[in-house]
């Protein structure tokens, strides 16, 4: 990466190196400083190898499951809750004064 591109500054919060970029409507007015981000995410295989040696437990997988069915279920009924109301609203005559 050149010295043009990469200046070497780094945000005071995140620690993201920082590009100086020539501001869009004037070029030759001010600059903006404009977060790139230098790493990229790591391999796939790399992020599944923390969980290579683990055993799947059965009753945690079970209930893990039925806690993702029960929480479907309550969005759907309150999906549904939500689009009675929505009809029941539009079909109520508007009265006139």
């Amino acid at each position: 990466m050149s010295r043009d591109t990469h200046s070497g500054l780094r945000c005071p919060h995140c620690q993201t190196a920082l590009a100086l970029v020539p501001a869009a409507d004037n070029p030759a007015a001010s600059v903006l400083s404009v977060p790139i981000r230098d790493e990229t995410p790591p391999p796939v295989h790399e992020v599944l190898a923390v969980y290579a040696g683990r055993t799947r437990d059965a009753a945690v997988a079970m209930r893990g499951a039925a806690r993702v069915r029960e929480s479907f279920n309550r969005a759907r009924r309150a999906a549904a809750r939500r689009r009675a109301a929505q009809r029941a609203a539009q079909q109520r005559p508007v009265r006139s004064a």
